[in-house]
């Protein structure tokens, strides 16, 4: 017959470890979810300084772009490729001729061939090139605001 306290010692040490084993997997699954949470806000933050040194990226090439096209670069302007970069942006000639500063008409006589554009304008038009739909329409729209605005004056 066996021994009193070695069967009740047993017993204890069975739902010991048993409640031991609950705590534990709790305490487990707890820290497989808290990693998984902490790789995502990595991943997070990881696009989000790629973001924002895109935009910075975006920032300096626009604000250096609008004084003057690049020291020492010849830019050149050929007619098809304002037509495709217009088309590109997904802008009417009207459109485009109200981000650089000119009339749609003159767009049209510039991707026909018939004229060309100025120096200054040819600048502008190179600022353009690394601006993509979303931005060439926020860029529209900024420049439209203003003009809005003091008509309701």
């Amino acid at each position: 017959m066996p021994n009193i306290a070695a069967v009740l010692r047993e017993e204890i040490l069975r739902l010991s470890r048993r409640e031991a084993r609950g705590q534990i997997l709790s305490a487990k699954r707890a820290t497989a979810q808290h990693r998984k949470d902490i790789a995502q806000l990595k991943r997070q933050v990881a696009a989000l300084q790629s973001q924002v040194k895109r935009l910075s990226r975006m920032e300096t090439r626009l604000s250096a772009g609008e004084s003057a096209a690049p020291a020492g670069k010849q830019v050149r302007f050929v007619a098809k490729g304002l037509r495709s970069q217009r088309l590109r942006l997904g802008l009417s000639a009207n459109e485009l001729g109200k981000l650089i500063g000119v009339s749609g008409q003159s767009i049209y006589n510039w991707e026909s061939g018939d004229t060309r554009p100025r120096a200054e304008q040819i600048a502008r038009l190179a600022t353009l090139r690394g601006l993509g739909k979303r931005a060439a329409q926020a860029r529209l729209k900024q420049s439209s605001a203003p003009k809005a605005r003091a008509k309701h004056r």
